[in-house]
């Protein structure tokens, strides 16, 4: 780790000069300039004291932060394949997350997911074909462009009623795939 590198950007994050810094931690501007290029070393004591008016802790200053993946591409999708409906979850482990996003593709005329009510809401974009969605006793026709989003707390399904294939992002929450 730069301690140096870090300081400056804590320093800089917070908008304070090195002369602001200086004084609120009774030290010269000189001595965080060298410090920030990793010129010199601080006792404990004295980064305590930056680190108090950084507004932060030396147990949180050297806490390594895992970084989070954001992009994931199609070779990690888990896909399966399930009486004429191929799911595609798009996010790994998405199942720890707050919603789940999963690409799921009807085959053909006839193919139909269906759920039993549970807590949540449900949001799908429909990519291509047309879908009927099934919600409680009533059914409602999207087709490609379009978007539904509903409270799951009543049965709930989507039928592919059309000839061809019908694919659409269909996201959960809380995770229920």
């Amino acid at each position: 780790m730069e301690l140096g590198k870090k300081i400056k950007a804590m320093r800089q994050q917070k908008n304070l000069t090195q002369e602001e810094l200086a004084d609120r931690c009774e030290l010269t501007k000189g001595y965080i300039s060298q410090l920030e290029n990793n010129l010199t070393s601080p006792s404990i004591q004295t980064l305590v004291d930056i680190l108090n008016a950084l507004g932060t802790t030396l147990s949180d200053f050297f806490r390594e932060e895992e970084e989070e993946k954001v992009v994931f591409s199609e070779e990690e999708f888990i896909e399966k394949d399930s009486d004429g409906v191929i799911w595609n979850w798009v996010i790994p482990n998405a199942q720890k997350n707050m919603m789940e996003p999963v690409l799921v593709e009807l085959k053909d005329e006839g193919s139909r997911i269906e759920d039993n009510p549970h807590e949540g809401e449900e949001f799908g974009f429909v990519l291509e074909g047309r879908v009927t969605i099934y919600l409680g006793k009533r059914a409602y026709a999207c087709t490609k462009g379009q978007s539904f989003y509903y409270k799951a707390d009543k049965p709930h399904g989507i039928e592919n009623r059309g000839k061809d294939r019908a694919k659409f992002l269909w996201i959960s929450t809380p995770p229920n795939f």
